[in-house]
């Protein structure tokens, strides 16, 4: 079967590029912890109103859920002691909301648990599994970074957490992959409608991670680009409805403007002088590899989630 694995950020900005300019600024650095951390606490609410849906089908894959929870659960208590030991705020972090992006883009409607329990387990292992192979990838990006810091007291003891979760994290993935190869093997319809779905959440996750990425001039249009991908992985009737009811949020997109609005206070308020030299012409210019600011990760869903 194809194996998906997340794209870059506007065809050039990899994980560790991105992560070797995080770890250089503790603020950001910090807003990052904590979105990972939301992104697993989070984790923990999505998996349980999975089993909820299930009502009692497969129970071997509600087994596996609620084993599943209970990792994500450990891992947000990990990095809440890490987040609270080192003085930060464990509150709802800023900026645009990558799980909320993820699940506003999901195409749950066309899939249900009591009319069409293979189409709803492959359409929902098919997005849990997208957002873990993205967590897994800034994971490891995390971990090179902070090897490549100074080795300070703080780097060490947020490296060792990091790297306390990553190997679960690369068990959920592996745990998907033998999910959705047992549903393709049942049939070639089955496999065809595997393959279906993981480019369908390929495209809605890569479109999550960018909302969250990219403020600069004409996101709104970039979101537009993003909503057609999607919608070319789905059937021709399909795609209307689903264009119609996203595509006014994708073009007005108010968390957009607020991203925007917080990112230039906080710029501005650090310092003026680089807010005028280099924030105002990224923002005008688009996407540029040297921006801190734009290169905050959002939250790894794993709706999983961040």
């Amino acid at each position: 079967m194809t194996v998906a694995y997340p794209r870059k950020l506007s065809k050039n900005l990899g994980a560790r590029q991105i992560l070797s300019q995080v770890v250089r600024d503790r603020e950001i650095h910090l807003i990052t912890l904590n979105r990972y951390r939301y992104s697993e606490q989070r984790s923990c609410k999505d998996l349980t109103n999975l089993i909820e849906q299930l009502d009692g089908k497969s129970p071997e894959l509600i087994k596996d859920l609620s084993r599943h929870i209970s990792d994500e659960a450990r891992h947000a208590m990990w990095l809440t002691d890490l987040l609270v030991d080192l003085g930060s705020s464990v509150g709802t972090p800023p900026g645009s909301s990558y799980i909320q992006e993820f699940e506003r883009l999901l195409d749950a409607e066309l899939h249900d648990a009591e009319t069409d329990l293979d189409g709803f387990l492959i359409s929902t292992l098919a997005a849990i599994n997208v957002t873990e192979k993205r967590g897994c990838e800034y994971f490891s990006a995390h971990i090179y970074a902070l090897k490549q810091a100074p080795q300070t007291d703080e780097n060490i003891k947020i490296r060792e957490t990091i790297e306390r979760i990553f190997p679960e994290e690369a068990g959920h993935v592996r745990w998907g992959n033998r999910w959705l190869a047992k549903l393709a093997d049942k049939s070639p319809e089955h496999r065809r409608k595997v393959e279906t779905a993981k480019q369908r959440y390929s495209a809605i996750e890569q479109a999550a991670f960018e909302s969250g990425m990219d403020i600069t001039l004409g996101a709104e249009l970039r979101r537009v680009s993003n909503l057609l991908d999607i919608a070319n992985t789905m059937s021709v009737w399909e795609r209307p409805q689903y264009l119609m009811e996203r595509l006014p949020q994708t073009l007005l997109s108010p968390d957009l403007q607020l991203t925007r609005i917080d990112v230039a206070q906080r710029a501005w308020k650090r310092d003026p002088k680089a807010f005028m030299e280099k924030f105002v012409p990224m923002f005008l210019g688009g996407l540029n590899r040297n921006s801190v600011e734009q290169t905050k990760p959002k939250q790894t869903a794993k709706t999983t989630s961040a």
